[in-house]
């Protein structure tokens, strides 16, 4: 018999790390009893001159919260430091920052989506992929870094891929990337969010990050949106 295997981009704990401590409930012999556990409740009033908890803040309330760019280059920096002493080469750095994205993206759109449930009377979801890749542009590019994307670009070749343009991506103002690295685009952890937005959404995509630099700006990049056959499929029905 052959079991389902768990998405590559997560893992999943074996039931059998456990100890065998954690599969006995005392509850479950006579020789004890245990008194009710009291209820714990979340809502607590913060004392005078003491800063509430992050977790205690309404998520509304951190909607146009912004957060120091020199501490997100800080971080961002040491993420890509870590990871390039643990991999191979530059295509595994570049997999390995996109799951990192990928996993930033989920939760992204899970803050998005409530956001706009708990804020719209009428909360729509985006069913038709143009909208949907308009809807990346603008809102998760502002609700990540602060500013919307530049462009939308369609490939004239090939009819399943897209381009969403950023000519000063946020993430990779305070990298320096070596000559012999010069290939490596760290907005590959970009592509990564791109992707995971777009699976949350229903549009089956490959995404990845390339540097397209021009005179105006040499850290221009290009998120290159490939969507898998079924996306196409469904939208060519959709129009009729």
């Amino acid at each position: 018999m052959s079991y389902a295997q768990p998405h590559p981009r997560f893992s999943v704990l074996s039931n059998s790390s456990l100890s065998s401590g954690e599969h006995l409930s005392p509850a479950s012999s006579s020789r004890f009893s245990l008194p009710s556990a009291p209820s714990i409740t979340t809502a607590t009033t913060p004392k005078p001159g003491v800063r509430p908890n992050i977790y205690d803040r309404p998520l509304n309330k951190t909607r146009n919260a912004e957060v120091s760019s020199a501490a997100f280059a800080f971080l961002f920096s040491e993420v890509v430091q870590y990871t390039q002493k643990r991999v191979s080469g530059i295509n595994d750095l570049e997999r390995r920052l996109n799951t990192l994205g990928y996993r930033i993206g989920t939760r992204v759109l899970e803050l998005m989506a409530w956001r706009n449930e708990s804020a719209a009377k009428a909360p729509k979801r985006e069913t038709r992929f143009l909208p949907a890749l308009m809807y990346i542009h603008t809102h998760v590019w502002r609700a990540v870094f602060g500013k919307p994307a530049d462009a939308i670009e369609k490939s004239v070749e090939n009819a399943d891929e897209f381009m969403i343009i950023d000519n000063d991506p946020p993430i990779t103002r305070n990298i320096s990337v070596p000559r012999d690295m010069s290939s490596l685009s760290c907005s590959s952890f970009t592509a990564g969010i791109v992707e995971a937005v777009l699976d949350g959404l229903g549009f089956s995509a490959r995404v990845t990050a390339h540097n397209t630099p021009i005179d105006q700006y040499p850290n221009r990049t290009t998120i290159l949106i490939k969507l898998e056959k079924s996306v196409l499929e469904r939208e060519e029905a959709l129009k009729t």
